[in-house]
C-alpha cells in the first residue's frame, strides 16, 4: 500500500459508487482476483473523462472488461473504445459483459499480444489506458506515442509496484527485479520525454498521468 490503508478507506467511503451493473462486476472480479482498477483509480478517470471528453479511447489490457465499461458509462456517448486483452480465459467473459452491457457497438475488441496489435493500429487516439504487463509498458511506448494525439492523455496505472519502485535493486525480490527495472526506465521515460508533460500520482498503486505536448 502506497498510501496510508485509513486514508484510502476514509476517501474511498465518500464515493458515490457506480451504475449497477459496473458494481455487480466489480464484486464479482474481487470474489475472484481478478485484478481491476481500484476505487480511487475509478473516481480518478472519471473527472479526467469529463475533462478531457475523449472519443478515441484504446486500452491496452481489458481483462474482464470492467474500466471498458467504465469508459463506455462516463466518456461522451459518441465515444469509441479500441481494448486488447490477451488472457485466453479472460476473453470471453469480458465478451460477455459487454454483451450484458449492450456495448458492443461501441466496443472494438482486440485479441492477442499487445506489442503485436500496438504496431498494426492506425489513426490517433485522445485518451490512452495503458493497464497491461507492468514489465511490457517500456516496449509498447514507442507505438503508444504514435498512436496518441497531440493534446491526448496517456494513463498508466500500476507504476509503483506496492512501494517497490523505491527500493534498492537487491532489496526487491528476485523474480520481480526485471519488471522493476523496465519500471523505473519506463517512469524515466516518461518524466523526460520530451513530447510528454507527466506527473507521478500516489493514487491506487501509482498512476501517471501524461499529455502529449508536441509530435
Amino acid at each position: 500500500m502506497i498510501v496510508d490503508e485509513r486514508m484510502t478507506a476514509f476517501i474511498n467511503s465518500l464515493d458515490t459508487g457506480n451504475t449497477p451493473l459496473l458494481t455487480e462486476l466489480e464484486v464479482k472480479a474481487l470474489e475472484d482476483h481478478v485484478p481491476i482498477i481500484r476505487r480511487e483509480m475509478q473516481s480518478f478517470l472519471k473527472v479526467l473523462l469529463q475533462m478531457q471528453r475523449p472519443v478515441n479511447i484504446l486500452e491496452v489490457g481489458t481483462a474482464v472488461g470492467f474500466s471498458t465499461l467504465l469508459f463506455c458509462e462516463y466518456a461522451p456517448k459518441e465515444a469509441k473504445i479500441t481494448t486488447i486483452e490477451k488472457y485466453e480465459k479472460r476473453i470471453p467473459i469480458a465478451k460477455e459483459n459487454f454483451r450484458k452491457a449492450g456495448k458492443e457497438s461501441q466496443i472494438r475488441f482486440l485479441e492477442g499480444d499487445a506489442t503485436e496489435i500496438l504496431a498494426e493500429l492506425e489513426g490517433s487516439y485522445d485518451f490512452i489506458f495503458m493497464d497491461a504487463a507492468k514489465g511490457q509498458y517500456i516496449h509498447f511506448l514507442p507505438d503508444v506515442m504514435r498512436l496518441l494525439k497531440v493534446g491526448g492523455i496517456l494513463i498508466s496505472d500500476n507504476v509503483l509496484q506496492d512501494g517497490d519502485i523505491i527500493e534498492s535493486h537487491y532489496a526487491v525480490e528476485r523474480r520481480n527485479r526485471t519488471i522493476y527495472k523496465r519500471m523505473r526506465e519506463y517512469l524515466y521515460e516518461l518524466k523526460h520525454n520530451e513530447h510528454l508533460m507527466t506527473s507521478i500520482v500516489p493514487i491506487g498503486d501509482g498512476a501517471t498521468l501524461s499529455v502529449k505536448i508536441k509530435e
